[in-house]
């Protein structure tokens, strides 16, 4: 009998639900029998399946344990009660009602159930505490499903304590609705989360989302807070959260670096394997060899998508499952509103039901959007690293085919692509899926008839597939190379805008830029062209699908009637259809754009690394055995058959012409070049000083101490050893005074010295010394031979290898090296080599001999050896002119590099102390909404005349769209006669030519509209690119000095990437959807005017969450955009030296300062996202109330609205959730990308030069004719306010006069030499040159005219014709005989290119005396006639000096020559030698009369030996 009473009542009676009673009927209920049954058995059968599973997975993530919190406290007593009710009713039951018992034993059991249930409920929450889970979706949708299940048996209690009143069963009642609290009270507390576990507390400002409960978190009301702050004020960096541990640096890069490098072995295995199968690849014809590389390219590609894919995609595909689309309800609710006799509860359920899934699927999509982001956010955290790290390793053959430009584009717009990729990637394979759906459902709606529409989508693919394919080649092969290019060009012409100044070549490299960069727009015109092309074939398609379809559903049989369900139904599922429809050329298109980046951050990551066995660590200390080196594996080699033995503590000299190789050889010694053969080993550590040096953009003492800690004693030991001591008392904040990028605020010298410093402070076994000493004056370096390298300095007990031009140290050497040519000719002792009486002993002899005449050849030798250790260009003049010191102490006798200073305001002057010693400014974020003069800016560099036909456009293909759509709801109420509908082909042909009208219409106008926002997109970039690059030429020296290259690089890469494609886009998708929405409203208004009371707050409430979260979004916006510029500046700073990084070992210091930095920009990305899901789920909940108030509002006028006007009106609201989150997204894209016009607009109002040239100028051209050059009282500062660097000088030069310009330090030397180049203006006074004032001429006029030798010698990348003349002013046979003068054209006529030889960036393909000479070269193909001349021969050797001397002297023997000296014995037969004490003009006469008078003059040729 049990058996029987369990099978019958428990599992068959519930089933046997009466519908007439529930569906039905006018008023619905459920049998008593279902209530306690199957309402009550759901959520327990839920908890009870899952738990199983649910606990698994809470004893695998165990997270720490939590305390017991008054949250959970309250959760255990209410549990309690839940469970004691139930025993207490089965008790009731057992007494109370025994007689029921025998017909339904379900009563007695479903409270037992209840109650174990709930007490497995508290088990799970215990074991949730354990295990450290603070938010539980399990038990949440436990309670929801309680709370609901408990809802029907509410309602019938209600209904029946009405009927019969409460006091008939007043206990079952109290405990019924007590029940019912609690429930609601465990849901309530559930939203919330629990108190971290223990030992969590430590991050400073974390991020709210790991505090946020399950609810909070779909919601995303964990970022309300930062919403609100935003708002009240703008926010700053220090407002943002810390990054969440999974998605630092740290934690993805040290995953994925494994994986990669696995991918990359695999990789060259693969192409280990082709090589041996084709043993001679010589021999293999072009093609071949051809398809080999492109495989390569592609495959690295690949295999770095497998790794990514690997890493990040599962968390990727558990937000893919939480995308869906909505089932197709509201053919119900039509159906309902066709039926006469429905009951309204039946449309009120509908419209409930359609709202609540609306709602769920609003969740769904923005989780899945959250995650997408996520991910995206983690893969340019990777790419980012990989890059960066692969920078440190890279070697040069492959570093020389990508530039720093290339690299810095490889960071930012690639990693952006790939970000895109991510979150469009889904729509690649799941609208074919969505598409098919649809016409699933159209088939089973139409029959057969949807087989037209099904056509129609499949005539479109192709289309669209060949459109993508073109436009990434385009792409790729036109736009990204363009970009490379201008980017690269960019970056050179920033490293180099001194010397531009000083040639005013900046009109040649303008021109430059500007011809990559209309390169580059007409290929993203064309691209834009074709886009817009698949855009309107893909909007015209709903049309054409509608029109396909409903014409042969109607042709087919006159039975086939098109009512209001037919309609809308099909009319929704074609509005549905179009989300996918357009999505997908826009994924195909991100999703090839994905795979060329993909494919250059391949071909980057793959690229030939330093081999790790070039140098082996061994007992002896450093040996080359038979070592055969060059600088690629393809290349010549630049060293052969090296053998050298170094003994521990021994200092070895290597000497030899300009390109013999010395250099090479210390690079030989550090790995950095390709070993051919033989052996290398270095013995302990290693300390490099380079011939140029590399300081950072940091403080002296970061520079010196170099990531170790200060030893003070030692430290101080460090800078008086390298003569710092001085340059310290100068520098206004000391050792703590920050140093410019590429150190722009130092002298050569102090450069130099720096560098030297940081290589002693270092305490290293082996030192390689790179001509330390070609940039300091004699005294200077013989103090710095003497303390630190000679054999009493700090170094002696060290391995010293020193490459040197100066001859005075050669005989303390213990070994020198000869080289000439890549090979040690002679090697020996210096008495060893001069006994040998060979081309060494020679050459000492021929120089030594030319002065022994005098008597003075120790002392000559001495001076001979600093002639050509030139002596660094104008010291310390920079300090003086950032800082405005105007008087310094001893130092080196050089002046700092020539560089403009703009008069600053007087606020200026009185600098807060802890700014002292700041130079570079941060790139600073502006506060508060975009202004709208940012907008007027950006459409008035349209113009009106494109931008009215836009919009009218927009209006016009909304108005044609709405005539087709309401002639459609006219069709489907028309009645139906005897199974048919009247006129049919009447109806047909109007909407089709209503359709097609609108639908060729729409069409010309989506392409009209497309193209033309495209074009204005393209017009005002190339003007916004055109004015920043002009602002940028024409800032003064001073604007370069304090703003970091890595600010200018993100304005010209990401900034205006952003203004080429994001703003026209998110213009294209606003001005869309706005005109749509407005369709809508007008649709719904028709249908049911009351609509009005609820679409007008709606709209208020809209526009107050839009305001409330654009101050926010922008302000994150900008944070994001500056904190993306230092990325840059350091990986700029960190690929030029990366030599010095790795041979001082400090490559991981680096990658975590990377990391740091890079973290530091996610922290503003990740708010910056999170804030659009934010707005996009808040306003897609007022949308559908949209929906929920049309549908309601529908149900409510049944009896008067036709079913057609309510098809469309439903129909068309159902788009509003999606109409409004895309317009809040477009808007938002447009307001974030419109900070990058503020960017890029910020230097249009720094200070600027004056104009380059005059219009209507009567200057001759062949001015200066004679070269006279006359001071009348001038006068020049540094700044308003500061003591005058030059007082009233007065001064005639007359024509061929040759005058060296002498002094100590800060006497005022460059100061003459700034104020002839108007490098700085005149504060009094004035300066002519054969009778022309020069203040009243342009900067280009005067200093094409004039010409400077200066001490930095720079080149650009581009062929050596280019860098000798970029105007193409001048022959092949002037170039030939310039190179010829500068005894270049032996060098030149052996490149296999002569003339057209391309230098790589920064010329790093001469040695830095064949650059010095190329800039001889250049001023002797100008042969103005008066020539300034800084000692420009700083690393040559001392016969190719002597040599430029010479050349000098005769080349320019009918110009004016002035001469800032360092080295007395190169002026000593000038015609006048000025002496300069604190910017006055202390003695002036020819060399031999100042002697003669034993004044200032006498007393510095006494100290440097030559009286």
């Amino acid at each position: 009998a049990l058996f029987h009473y369990i099978l019958f009542d428990i599992l068959i009676l519930p089933l046997l639900q009466d519908w007439n009673r529930t569906w039905y009927t006018a008023n619905p209920d459920l049998t008593q029998c279902f209530q306690n049954t199957v309402l009550v058995w759901v959520p327990c059968i839920y908890l009870w399946l899952l738990a199983p599973f649910y606990c698994l997975h809470l004893y695998c993530h165990d997270h720490g344990r939590i305390h017991i919190s008054c949250l959970c406290a309250a959760k255990m007593v209410l549990g309690f009660l839940l469970a004691s009710f139930g025993f207490v009713e089965f008790f009731y039951i057992l007494l109370e009602r025994s007689q029921d018992i025998q017909h339904h034993m379900v009563f007695l059991l479903s409270p037992i159930i209840r109650s174990m249930t709930v007490i497995l409920a508290l088990c799970i929450i215990q074991l949730e505490r354990i295990r450290g889970c603070r938010s539980s979706i399990f038990l949440f949708l436990f309670w929801v499903l309680a709370v609901v299940c408990s809802l029907v048996p509410l309602r019938a209690k209600i209904q029946l304590a009405m009927d019969e009143g409460i006091a008939s069963d007043i206990v079952r009642y109290l405990a019924f609705f007590s029940y019912f609290t609690i429930q609601l009270a465990q849901l309530f507390l559930c939203c919330f989360a629990d108190q971290p576990p223990e030992g969590n507390w430590c991050r400073t400002n974390p991020c709210p989302v790991k505090d946020a409960s399950f609810l909070s978190k779909i919601l995303f009301w964990w970022f309300t807070g930062l919403v609100v702050k935003g708002y009240r004020t703008p926010l700053a960096a220090e407002d943002l959260w810390t990054l969440r541990e999974e998605d630092t640096s740290y934690k993805i890069i040290s995953e994925l670096q494994e994986d990669w490098t696995a991918e990359r072995a695999k990789l060259q295995k693969q192409e280990k394997a082709l090589v041996s199968g084709v043993a001679l690849g010589s021999r293999l014809p072009d093609q071949a060899q051809l398809l080999r590389k492109l495989q390569k390219k592609q495959s690295s590609g690949f295999f770095l998508l497998s790794t990514l894919a690997r890493k990040f995609g599962p968390y990727f595909l558990t937000g893919t499952l939480l995308q869906s689309r909505l089932l197709f309800l509201h053919s119900l609710l039509l159906g309902f509103m066709r039926d006469e006799d429905a009951p309204l509860w039946k449309g009120y359920f509908y419209a409930t039901l359609m709202f609540l899934l609306s709602c769920l699927q609003s969740l769904f999509n923005h989780q899945y959007m959250y995650t997408c982001f996520t991910v995206g956010m983690r893969v340019k955290t990777a790419v980012m690293g990989l890059v960066y790290r692969k920078s440190l390793v890279i070697n040069s053959a492959a570093r020389r085919t990508c530039t720093v430009g290339e690299i810095v584009n490889l960071v930012s717009a690639d990693t952006q692509k790939l970000m895109d990729f991510v979150v469009y990637f889904n729509a690649v394979w799941l609208a074919p899926i969505e598409i098919a759906l649809c016409l699933f459902f159209l088939w089973q709606h139409l029959g057969p008839s949807a087989l037209a529409g099904i056509a129609t989508v499949i005539l479109i693919f192709p289309l669209n597939g060949f459109i993508a394919k073109k436009r990434s080649r385009l792409q790729v092969r036109i736009q990204m190379k363009f970009m490379d290019g201008r980017i690269r060009l960019m970056n050179e012409i920033l490293n180099g805008i001194k010397i531009l100044k000083f040639y005013a070549w900046e009109k040649a490299f303008l021109e430059q830029v500007l011809g990559y960069r209309e390169k580059e727009l007409k290929a993203l015109k064309k691209s834009q062209i074709l886009y817009s092309i698949s855009i309107a074939s893909f909007n015209s398609s709903s049309f054409l699908i509608a029109f396909a379809m409903f014409g042969v559903y109607v042709m087919l049989d006159d039975r086939n009637v098109l009512d209001a369900q037919k309609v809308f139904v099909s009319m929704a599922l074609i509005n549905i259809l179009k989300t996918p429809l357009s999505q997908l050329p826009f994924a195909i298109s991100t999703t090839m754009q994905a795979m060329v980046s993909l494919r250059r951050l391949g071909k980057y990551l793959c690229s030939e690394e330093l081999k790790v066995d070039n140098v082996s660590k061994a007992p002896l200390n450093v040996a080359i055995e038979n070592g055969t080196f060059s600088w690629s594996a393809e290349g010549p080699p630049c060293l052969k058959r090296i053998n050298i033995h170094v003994p521990r503590g021994s200092l070895v000299a290597v000497v030899g012409h300009v390109g013999s190789g010395k250099s090479s050889l210390l690079s030989a010694m550090l790995g950095e070049t390709e070993k051919r053969s033989g052996r290398v080993t270095v013995k302990g550590s290693v300390a490099y000083v380079p011939q140029q040096a590399w300081i950072q953009n940091a403080t002296v003492q970061d520079n010196i101490i170099f990531g170790r800690e200060k030893l003070k004693t030692w430290y101080n030991r460090v800078l008086e050893a390298c003569a710092l001591l001085p340059d310290l008392d100068i520098l206004p904040a000391g050792d703590a005074t920050e140093i410019g990028e590429k150190g722009l605020n130092l002298s050569g010298g102090q450069k130099q010295r720096v560098s030297l410093a940081r290589a002693v402070y270092r305490k290293a076994d082996v030192y390689l010394l790179d001509d330390p000493l070609s940039a300091v004056d004699a005294h200077v370096g013989q103090h710095i031979f003497d303390k630190v390298i000679g054999p009493k300095g700090v170094l002696r007990d060290k391995t010293r290898i020193l490459v040197t031009h100066g001859m005075s140290f050669l005989p303390q050497a213990d070994l020198i090296l000869v080289l000439v040519d890549g090979e040690i000719t002679e090697s020996g002792s210096y008495q060893e080599l001069l006994s040998r009486h060979g081309a060494f002993a020679d050459f000492i002899h021929t120089f030594a001999s030319t002065d022994s005449s005098s008597g003075k050849l120790k002392t000559c030798k001495l001076v001979m050896a600093f002639g050509i250790s030139s002596i660094s260009l104008f010291f310390f003049f920079f300090i003086k002119l950032t800082y405005g010191l105007s008087i310094f102490n001893r130092g080196d006798t050089t002046n700092s590099n020539l560089q403009n200073m703009e008069p600053v305001s007087e606020a200026d002057e009185e600098q807060v102390p802890e700014d002292l010693g700041k130079l570079t400014e941060v790139d600073k974020a502006r506060t508060g909404r975009v202004k709208l003069e940012m907008y007027r800016k950006y459409f008035k560099t349209i113009g009106l005349a494109i931008i009215i036909p836009i919009v009218f456009l927009y209006a016009f293909q909304q108005g044609a769209s709405l005539a087709y759509n309401y002639w459609l709801s006219m069709w489907a109420d028309d009645p139906i006669v005897n199974g048919t509908q009247i006129d049919t082909n009447l109806k047909l042909t109007v909407f089709g030519a209503l359709g097609f009208v609108q639908g060729q219409l729409h069409s010309i106008a989506i392409f009209g509209t497309t193209v033309a926002i495209s074009v204005c997109g393209i017009i005002a970039s190339r003007q916004l690119h055109m004015d920043l690059l002009i602002n940028v030429l024409r800032s003064p020296m001073s604007f370069f000095e304090c703003t970091p290259s890595g600010n200018l690089l993100n304005r010209f890469a990401k900034e205006i990437d952003a203004i080429d494609c994001m703003v026209p886009d998110g213009l294209k998708m606003m001005l869309s959807y706005v005109f749509k929405l407005m369709e809508v409203c007008i649709i719904v208004l028709m249908a049911t005017p009351f609509a009005a009371v609820i679409i007008l707050p709606l709209a208020f409430l809209y526009a107050f969450v839009q305001s409330f979260y654009v101050a926010t979004s922008c302000q994150l916006r900008r944070l994001e955009a500056v904190s993306r510029s230092p990325i840059y500046t350091h990986f700029n700073e960190t690929v030029q030296g990366a030599s010095v990084i790795r041979a001082f070992g400090e490559q991981s210091r680096f990658i975590l300062q990377a990391n740091k930095r890079v973290d530091f920009n996610q922290t503003s990305y990740f708010p910056r996202f999170v804030a659009t899901r934010w707005l996009a789920v808040n306003l897609e909940f007022v949308g559908n109330g949209v929906v929920l108030a049309a549908a309601i509002l529908s149900v409510m006028g049944k009896n008067t609205l036709s079913p057609g006007i309510v098809g469309l009106a439903v129909s068309h609201s159902l788009q509003v959730t999606g109409i409004l989150s895309w317009i809040v997204r477009s808007w938002t894209d447009v307001e974030n990308n419109i900070v990058s016009v503020e960017r890029v607009n910020e230097y249009a109002d720094t200070a600027k030069e004056a104009s380059w040239s005059i219009e209507g100028s009567s200057l001759p051209q062949a001015w200066p004719h004679r070269g006279t050059i006359e001071f009348q009282d001038y006068g020049l500062q540094y700044r308003k306010g500061l003591e005058l660097a030059l007082k009233g000088i007065t001064l005639n030069v007359q024509e061929r006069d040759k005058v060296g310009i002498v002094g100590r330090t800060g006497a005022g030397k460059s100061s003459l030499a700034l104020g002839i180049f108007r490098i700085l203006e005149a504060a009094k006074g004035k300066i002519f040159i054969d009778g022309v004032n020069i203040a009243d001429i342009g900067l280009h006029d005067l200093r094409s005219r004039i010409t400077i030798i200066p001490q930095d010698p720079v080149l650009f990348s581009g062929s050596l014709r280019m860098n000798l003349d970029p105007f193409d002013t001048y022959t092949d046979e002037e170039v030939w005989s310039s190179l010829e003068l500068a005894h270049l054209k032996n060098f030149v006529s052996n490149l296999p290119d002569k003339l057209n030889h391309e230098c790589s960036e920064g010329g790093e393909n001469l040695s830095l005396g064949q650059r010095q000479l190329v800039c001889l070269a250049r001023a002797l193909l100008r042969k103005t006639k008066i020539l300034v001349l800084d000692e420009a021969t700083a690393a040559v050797d001392l016969e190719t000096d002597t040599l430029i001397q010479s050349t000098i002297r005769t080349q320019f023997e009918d110009c004016t020559v002035l001469t800032i000296a360092h080295r007395l014995n190169t002026i000593m037969d000038y015609t006048r030698v000025i002496v300069m004490d604190r910017g006055n003009i202390s003695e002036m006469d020819s060399p031999a009369n100042l002697i003669a008078q034993r004044g200032q003059f006498y007393r510095m040729c006494r100290e440097a030996g030559l009286v």
